[in-house]
Order: C-alpha cells, then sequence, then structure tokens
C-alpha cells in the first residue's frame, strides 16, 4: 500500500506542471503587482510572470490593487489582463 501511495504521488507531481501550463482563464482581485507592467503578479492567490507581450486591458478601471480582473492564459503565458465589473469577483 505504502508503494502504491508513493507511485500514486510521483505520477501526480509529473502530471501537475502539464496541468498548470494549459489554457486557463479566471478572474479574482489583484493582490499584488509589480510597478511595471513586467514581472510578478499575484492575483486570486496566484503568482502569475507577466512579460511585456502581456495585453493590459483597463476597460472597467485601472489594474490596481484589489481590482477585479479577468486573466487569458495560453500555454502557460499570460496572454491578457482585463479589468472587469467587481462583482464579478464575489
Amino acid at each position: 500500500m505504502k508503494q502504491f501511495l508513493l507511485v500514486c504521488l510521483s505520477a501526480l507531481a509529473l502530471i501537475l506542471p502539464a496541468i498548470s501550463q494549459a489554457d486557463d482563464s479566471f478572474k479574482g482581485k489583484v493582490e499584488s503587482r509589480p510597478g511595471d507592467k513586467v514581472g510578478t503578479w499575484v492575483i486570486d492567490g496566484r503568482k502569475l510572470d507577466v512579460t511585456a507581450k502581456a495585453e493590459l486591458e483597463e476597460k472597467a478601471g485601472p489594474l490596481v490593487q484589489g481590482a477585479c480582473v479577468e486573466v487569458e492564459i495560453d500555454d502557460g503565458i499570460v496572454e491578457e489582463i482585463e479589468s472587469i465589473d467587481m462583482d464579478k469577483c464575489r
């Protein structure tokens, strides 16, 4: 039983990075962000490495701490961060 559990945990450790690299879209609040666009953003508890290629959209207000946003990720790369109405983060 112990060996089976170790095999399962090892398999999970191999699968999780692949899952996290998949296309993703989620909504959440900006917890922290760099002074510039590029760097590590924390949104809804997730640390995201944002590059200069990412598109920032301030349609529903500025992308500041506490703002509600939708994040688009493609192949593990942040493609877009867009401000959205606050009621979509509740």
